[in-house]
C-alpha cells in the first residue's frame, strides 16, 4: 500500500517542482475551500489511512484546509461547517511555497496534500539498508536481531505469559523471568537486574546507592554520550553531588585517595568507549584503584557497550571487570552483547536489591518484549551459539560487490577497499577491513552532485543509506553483505537509474 502511494507522489512531484500537468487551473466554484468530508473520500487521500490512521489524517487534511481558507479571507465558507480552526499555535507545514500558489486549483491542492502525507508516512520505523560500514549505527537501530531470536520470543509476545505471576504458586512472582539470571552469569556477579537502556542502569544505581551523597569523578570521564547525555547531568538527576578528580588527560591513584571522606558513597569508572585521548595520559588501572581505596567504597564502572569477550580493542570484558573489583558494573543490551535495548547492572546482590527497590525501577523497568528477547540473546550468547559483532571477511565483500556491479552498466560503480567501524559507542579506536561500491563521478554529476544522489538513494523504498567520503559517494559493503543483492539493487536502480539509461557521457 504505502509504496503504490509514494510512486503515485514521486510521479506527481519531482525535485520540489510539481508537474504541470496536474497543476492546470480549475477554478473551485465560489471560491470554496474543499470539505473535508470529501476530500477524505478520495483514494489518494484514502491511501494513507492503513499508514497514518484515519484520525491523523483526518487532522492534517482539516488544517491543510484552514490553511488554505486563510490564504483565501473573502471565500465563502457557507456550507463547510465541518472545518474545524486549526491549531494557531502550531504553524502546518502543508501548503508552503508552491503549493499555496495553486491554491485555488482542487486537483494542485490535492496533489500537495498528498506529497505532505507522504512525507509524514515515511516518519514511521520501516527497513533501512545500511550501507555506511558502521555495524552499531545507533541512528539506524544498533544491533540486528537474528530471525532465530525473533521465533523464539513469538510464542510470548503472540498471547499471555508468565511476565510477573509465579506458575507453582499462581501468586504474584519476581517480573522478568531468566535475563537477570543469565546477565549475572554473563558478568561473573552475584545479581542482576535489567532495564530500560544503559543510561536508566546508571541513572538508577547512582540514585539507590549515592543520592544526596558524593560520587567521585575523573575530570577524564565525564563524557557526553549519544544523543547529547552529559555523564554529570545523569548524577544531578540521580541527586548525587560528583567531585572531579585528576585532570583531563592525567588522573592518578592519591587524587582519588584524596577526595574520599565521610560524604562519599562511591567511586564512578567511566569506560572511553566512545572516545581516546592520546599522548601525554595516565590513570589508575580498575585492579590498582580497588586495592589502593577503602575496603568496601562501592566502584560502579560504565562499561556501556557490552563487551563479553576478552581481546576487543579498547574494550575490557565483563567478566574481567569483575575479576578486578568492580562492585556494579552497567552495560547495554543493544552493543556487542548483540540483543536488543536494554540497560543492564550486574554486581553485589546488596546493591542489585537496592536498585530493584528504588521505585524509579519501575520507570526503567521493559516489557515482555524486550525480556523474551534478551533472555534468548543470553542464552544463545553463554551457550556459545552467537558471538559478538565480528569484522566480515573481505573476501565475502569481494563476492556480494561483483554480484551487485553485475546488475548494472559497466563502469556504473566502482569496488574499493574501505574502512568500517563497530560504532555504538564501543571500540573508538578499532577499524576493520572492509569494500565499498563507489558510484560513477559522471553519473553522480548528472544526479546532481554526491549530496543530491545520497539524498535520492534515502528517497527510494527500502531507503539506502550511504557516506560522502572525499568527494565520492561510497556505499559501504561491510554493512550490507548480509542483504539481499536483488533488494539492494533494486535500490540503486531506483535511486541512481530512475529512467533505467546510461551512465551520461562526461561533460553531458
Amino acid at each position: 500500500m504505502a509504496l503504490a502511494v509514494f510512486k503515485t507522489v514521486g510521479r506527481a512531484s519531482r525535485d520540489g517542482r510539481s508537474d504541470s500537468c496536474l497543476f492546470r487551473m480549475k477554478d473551485l466554484p465560489s471560491s470554496r475551500p474543499p470539505a473535508v468530508g470529501r476530500l477524505l473520500e478520495r483514494p489518494e487521500i484514502a491511501a494513507f489511512f492503513p499508514i497514518l490512521s484515519r484520525p491523523l489524517v483526518a487532522r492534517l487534511v482539516r488544517e491543510a484546509v484552514a490553511a488554505m481558507r486563510d490564504e483565501v479571507p473573502n471565500a465563502s465558507l457557507s456550507g463547510h461547517r465541518d472545518l474545524a480552526d486549526a491549531d494557531r499555535d502550531r504553524p502546518s507545514s502543508l501548503l508552503s511555497g508552491r503549493s499555496m500558489n495553486a491554491a485555488r486549483d482542487l486537483d494542485a491542492f490535492v496533489v500537495a496534500l498528498v506529497t505532505d502525507l507522504a512525507s509524514r508516512a515515511k516518519g514511521g520505523l520501516r527497513p533501512v539498508l545500511n550501507g555506511t560500514g558502521v555495524v552499531l549505527h545507533t541512528n539506524l537501530g544498533r544491533s540486528p536481531l537474528g530471525r532465530d531470536e525473533w521465533e523464539a520470543a513469538w510464542r510470548v509476545n503472540s498471547g499471555y505469559c508468565n511476565l510477573e505471576m509465579d506458575i507453582e504458586s499462581g501468586e504474584r512472582g519476581r517480573r522478568g523471568g531468566l535475563a537477570a539470571d543469565l546477565a549475572a552469569e554473563l558478568a561473573g556477579a552475584e545479581s542482576a537486574i535489567v532495564l530500560n537502556n544503559n543510561a536508566g542502569a546508571l541513572l538508577l544505581a547512582l540514585r539507590s546507592l549515592a543520592s544526596g551523597r558524593e560520587v567521585i569523578v575523573s575530570r577524564g570521564e565525564q563524557v557526553q554520550i549519544g544523543g547529547g547525555f552529559r555523564i554529570p547531568e545523569i548524577l544531578a538527576l540521580s541527586g548525587a553531588s560528583f567531585v572531579e578528580v585528576g585532570t583531563t588527560n592525567v588522573t592518578t591513584i592519591a587524587d582519588y585517595r584524596k577526595a574520599v571522606g565521610e560524604a562519599t558513597a562511591c567511586v564512578l569508572v567511566v569506560q572511553g568507549s566512545n572516545f581516546a585521548i592520546r599522548g601525554f595520559t595516565a590513570k589508575p588501572t580498575l585492579a590498582e584503584l580497588v586495592a589502593a581505596l577503602p575496603a568496601g567504597l562501592p566502584i560502579i564502572v560504565d562499561q556501556g557497550s557490552g563487551c563479553s569477550e576478552e581481546g576487543r580493542g579498547g574494550e575490557a570484558s565483563l567478566a574481567r571487570l569483575a575479576r578486578d573489583g568492580a562492585t556494579l558494573v552497567c552495560f547495554s543490551g543493544d552493543k556487542l552483547l548483540g540483543g536488543p535495548q536494554a540497560g543492564l547492572a550486574a554486581g553485589r546482590r546488596d546493591l542489585i536489591a537496592a536498585m530493584a527497590a528504588d521505585p524509579l525501577a519501575r520507570a526503567l523497568r521493559p516489557g515482555k518484549t524486550i525480556l523474551s528477547l534478551l533472555e534468548r540473546r543470553l542464552v544463545m550468547r553463554l551457550n556459545g551459539e552467537v558471538g559478538m559483532a565480528m569484522p566480515p571477511d573481505t573476501a565475502v565483500l569481494e563476492r556480494f560487490g561483483r554480484s551487485l556491479r553485475r546488475r548494472f552498466p559497466r563502469g556504473a560503480f566502482g569496488l574499493v577497499p574501505s574502512l568500517g567501524t563497530m560504532g555504538g559507542g564501543t571500540e573508538p579506536d578499532e577499524s576493520f577491513p572492509s569494500r565499498a561500491l563507489v558510484v560513477d563521478e559522471v553519473l553522480v554529476a548528472a544526479l546532481g552532485g554526491p549530496t543530491r544522489a545520497a539524498a535520492l538513494l534515502r528517497a527510494v523504498d527500502p531507503p539506502l543509506v550511504a557516506t560522502i567520503r572525499e568527494g565520492r559517494l561510497h556505499i559501504d559493503l561491510g554493512t550490507l553483505h548480509r542483504e539481499d543483492p536483488a533488494l539492494v539493487a533494486d535500490s540503486l536502480r531506483a535511486a541512481l537509474f530512475p529512467l533505467g539509461g546510461k551512465i551520461p557521457a562526461a561533460g553531458s
